[in-house]
């Protein structure tokens, strides 16, 4: 099968950051990861996070165990308060190999299709 090396880079990529993406594509999720940006270094507590994410605390506290589990957040404790903040150097060098991967496939497969080669361009995506 043409292509099948590129395939079967990208899928072991996919492999590598599964749990990243299965942590990241759940929208409650994603408001709670918004939520923690907002909150800068600091982080914030588990009542800030339910406050603005308007669910349970209990809710709240399964949706960051499973950030936390994929290596997405983490939690300081200071006092008797935790706080939780994003951090996700750990995943960087995975998700520029995926990336990566992909634009070389890309660029690999549309070499004879300089249409779309410039379409690509045109959303900024340099396939070199």
């Amino acid at each position: 099968m043409k292509y099948q090396d590129e395939y079967m880079k990208i899928y072991e990529d996919f492999k590598v950051n599964s749990k990243f993406f299965q942590a990241i594509g759940n929208e409650t999720r994603q408001g709670i990861l918004l939520i923690l940006i907002a909150s800068g270094e600091k982080g914030a507590r588990v009542n800030e996070i339910t406050e603005n994410a308007h669910l349970s605390r209990p809710a709240v506290s399964h949706h960051l165990n499973v950030l936390k589990e994929a290596g997405i957040i983490h939690c300081r404790p200071e006092g008797t308060s935790h706080y939780y903040y994003i951090s996700i150097q750990q995943h960087l060098p995975h998700l520029y190999k995926l990336n990566k991967d992909v634009g070389a496939f890309l660029k690999e497969y549309y070499k004879d299709d300089a249409d779309a080669l410039a379409r690509f361009e045109e959303m900024g995506i340099s396939l070199g």
